[in-house]
């Protein structure tokens, strides 16, 4: 039996230099994928939402990817735009970052704040948690992938868990059309920073394997636009040849990145006056020229991440 597909229309909120980008999945108990920071749901979404003849307040699901101040800053306000109906659903690995605007500073001092040598550094996340996070709260479902989500009529969506970019990311499939959400979890060649931003390189490289070969997305719904090898973005809708070539090319450059991390991390880190250390020599190697220090810096968090876990201190 076939049925027609669920609309999915991208509902895009300015942010810096960034763009924000939340997915509305137009089923009958109406669905929103990550929602931006404080300001995306009044600003971006609800007039977004109006000129396609829907409405905010009729959103039934908040679906968020990951625990990033950029996807779950606005789950707070759009939750009560909808007069605190909808259902917020996040992985319960990343469960923290809704709940507490603290835990995404201690997120910064444990990883990538070791390495900027930045004495405002954890001032300036406070700052920033404080400012885009809208409120702190409680999910209404915690998911660790494997489930199905029912949307009503006889649309489901199931999760899969996809940790690496973050512990608890997530990737949300419709179900019968394989109209798959990732968030940040397919990172190509990064996104405004030109670099791949991840926790976690084997949970990463595996994840992406299982996007690959078997979620297989028909149809793939992405966080940011990312960027090919030339620095060329994506569009955040990929079709199935763009969606299988952007998973082969994250798998691909975190190789080179591991490769040399690893060749870094075995001559012994040492502390010098680049921007990239201790981890300059991988930077050359790369041939990364990026600002390290510009949020999300994902230059140190990934090269934090393969460092053994016993020698993270």
């Amino acid at each position: 039996m076939t049925h027609d597909p669920v609309a999915v229309h991208p509902l895009v909120s300015p942010w810096g230099r960034f763009g924000l980008y939340s997915f509305l999945i137009d089923a009958p108990e109406p669905a929103i994928v990550d929602t931006g920071i404080a300001s995306s749901p009044a600003e971006g979404m609800a007039p977004a939402l109006e000129a396609i003849g829907r409405r905010i307040e009729d959103v039934r699901w908040i679906l968020l990817t990951h625990g990033h101040i950029d996807h779950v800053g606005g789950a707070h306000a759009l939750w009560e735009l909808t007069g605190r109906r909808a259902r917020v659903v996040i992985h319960q690995a990343d469960a923290p970052m809704l709940r507490s605007r603290r835990a995404h500073v201690e997120e910064y001092l444990a990883g990538r704040g070791r390495y900027l040598a930045d004495p405002d550094g954890e001032a300036k996340v406070t700052a920033a948690a404080n400012a885009v996070i809208s409120g702190e709260m409680e999910p209404s479902l915690l998911v660790k992938g494997g489930e199905t989500l029912s949307l009503g009529g006889d649309v489901t969506v199931s999760v899969h868990a996809v940790p690496g970019h973050t512990p608890g990311s997530v990737a949300y499939a419709v179900d019968g059309q394989r109209s798959v959400f990732t968030g940040d979890a397919v990172q190509v060649h990064g996104a405004a920073n030109g670099f791949p931003g991840y926790t976690d390189p084997a949970a990463y490289r595996a994840s992406l394997k299982h996007l690959r070969d078997e979620v297989r997305p028909r149809h793939l719904y992405l966080g940011h636009p990312y960027r090919r090898a030339d620095g060329t973005p994506y569009g955040v809708e990929l079709d199935a040849t763009q969606a299988q070539e952007a998973i082969t090319q994250s798998l691909d450059i975190e190789d080179r990145v591991a490769t040399a991390a690893c060749a870094c991390l075995a001559a012994g880190l040492r502390r010098t006056d680049s921007p990239y250390s201790p981890f300059a020599p991988a930077a050359e190697e790369l041939g990364y020229t990026g600002d390290p220090a510009l949020e999300p810096s994902p230059f140190f968090t990934s090269m934090h991440g393969y460092r053994p876990r016993n020698q993270n201190s």
